[in-house]
């Protein structure tokens, strides 16, 4: 493999993923080939049950690939959870310790490897990332959904992450703020200049905030489609899904998920 100065952040190939054990072993994902370079946002699609979150898990080291398979996180093969990696997932509300502050719940990750003066100030950046700087001190009952998932998000950017890996972060959120923080994400991902991987079943989300879209297709899963979104960096609810160019990627993808498209 290529040394990690060339500037991808991500890399896999010939990569397959068995489920099961034994001979009862089951393949999923056959045969995925993806680069990504540093600092964009990638959002990966596909009906339910293609095989999303586990693709999600594999890269972050959580489940093993088949043999044979190659991943590397800038430059250094994947072997189990790689440095730089952090996941935010779905459930926001079991993420975060009720007894704990925003602040305090922030600092979780920190607390083996940095003095408590470093962490508060690291925890209190990240809060501020997510506009929440001034709700550090609250517990999470006291806090929306919305607040809750942010205050996840905060946690992982504390970390610094090279890698952020979000399996539909915003799917149990009400439909205004679930909008809201699509576009909070945006901005988040250009102030901090991670690289992320963003799984969702929503086509409308993954147009509205990817740089780049992968649709994962067929049993066991292949890349239907890899595209390089065409909208411009700066988007809105309202003006940027009126773009000639959001709606004909987002019928390009529908046809694909429908089993019309042609794999790319």
């Amino acid at each position: 493999m290529q040394s990690s100065d060339d500037g991808i952040a991500f890399r896999c190939r010939s990569l397959a993923v068995d489920l099961g054990i034994a001979d009862y072993k089951r393949r999923i994902i056959e045969n995925l080939d993806i680069e990504v370079p540093r600092r964009q946002f990638v959002c990966i699609l596909g009906e339910s049950g293609v095989g999303k979150t586990t693709l999600l898990r594999v890269f972050g080291g959580l489940v093993p690939a088949a043999p044979g398979s190659r991943l590397e996180l800038n430059g250094q093969a994947i072997s189990g959870p790689p440095q730089g990696a952090v996941f935010v997932f779905q459930n926001y509300a079991g993420s975060l310790l009720p007894w704990r502050t925003a602040r305090k719940n922030v600092e979780l990750g920190l607390e083996e490897t940095l003095p408590k003066a470093e962490r508060q100030r690291r925890a209190m950046v990240a809060l501020e990332q997510v506009g929440l700087a001034d709700r550090a001190n609250d517990y999470p009952r006291q806090m929306s959904g919305g607040m809750q998932q942010r205050v996840q998000i905060a946690r992982a950017l504390a970390l610094e992450p090279r890698l952020l890996l979000m399996d539909e972060p915003f799917g149990a959120l009400d439909a205004m703020t679930r909008e809201n923080l699509q576009i909070e994400l945006r901005r988040i991902h250009q102030a901090s200049g991670a690289t992320i991987m963003f799984i969702t079943h929503d086509v409308d989300e993954a147009v509205l905030l990817a740089d780049r879209l992968i649709v994962l297709r067929g049993k066991p899963a292949a890349v239907g489609l890899d595209i390089v979104s065409p909208l411009p960096k700066e988007r809105d609810q309202i003006t940027t899904k009126e773009l000639p160019a959001f709606l004909e990627l987002r019928h390009t993808i529908y046809e694909m998920l429908r089993g019309h498209g042609t794999r790319a």
